[in-house]
């Protein structure tokens, strides 16, 4: 279990404590929403620290990658029947085998490289997100907000509600930049770990959508066979 897995809480982590509205209930003065991880990602520390991270754990991402692969081939080993899937049985079979002891050394290997590279850019998030009250507090002060919620917890959030790039901008003035080694026996905080997994999934998400967008752009484009 890693650093990370072991500060998530069973139920999500609201970097901010907004309460309970009833269904009925009037709220005086202007509604605002905000998308906290939209905010972090569209900063330039938070861009900046993230090709950083991959220049400076070039290292450990292709050892990641080479040590991956020897995992894979590995298996192929215990993959008795060829179904091209390990089950417990096949797993159970080969665990008194150097092989398995092989195998329990890489994914330690794997793993261990991972949190290094994932301790690099959940401490450039912390360090954004410390700034990330101040700067909210600044936009609902000027733009004169009296409540402040996640979009996805509304049914429908006009456009012209979200203030989300107003928050990014004040957060490009607070936070120009953010280092991306952390301290020794530094921790990380379970609001960073959250926006971390978070920013990870949308991050992948779109992504996937790129590459099936380019994908279906290359089939249009190809020619048709005669």
């Amino acid at each position: 279990m890693t650093i990370f897995s072991r500060l998530l809480a069973p139920a999500s982590v609201a970097l901010c404590a907004l309460a309970a509205l009833p269904a009925q209930a009037q709220v005086e003065g202007r509604i605002a929403t905000v998308d906290i991880s939209r905010t972090v990602i569209g900063t330039t520390a938070f861009q900046t620290a993230y090709e950083q991270v991959n220049t400076t754990y070039a290292q450990q991402n292709e050892l990641r990658r080479t040590k991956a692969q020897e995992r894979q081939t590995l298996l192929l080993t215990f993959d008795t029947n060829a179904d091209k899937q390990v089950d417990d049985a096949e797993l159970a079979a080969k665990q008194n085998t150097p092989d398995f002891t092989k195998l329990q050394t890489l994914e330690a290997e794997i793993q261990q490289l991972s949190n290094q590279i994932d301790a690099a850019r959940v401490y450039a998030v912390e360090q954004i997100i410390a700034q990330y009250g101040a700067a909210l507090q600044e936009v609902t002060t000027q733009q004169q907000i009296n409540l402040v919620v996640d979009p996805s917890s509304l049914l429908f959030a006009a456009p012209e509600a979200d203030v989300t790039q107003q928050v990014t901008n004040s957060l490009n003035a607070k936070v120009p930049n953010v280092g991306i080694v952390p301290p020794a026996n530094w921790q990380p905080s379970r609001e960073a770990v959250q926006l971390y997994q978070d920013i990870q999934q949308r991050l992948m998400t779109a992504q996937m959508i790129q590459q099936r967008q380019q994908q279906q752009q290359g089939n249009q484009q190809a020619p048709a066979g005669r």
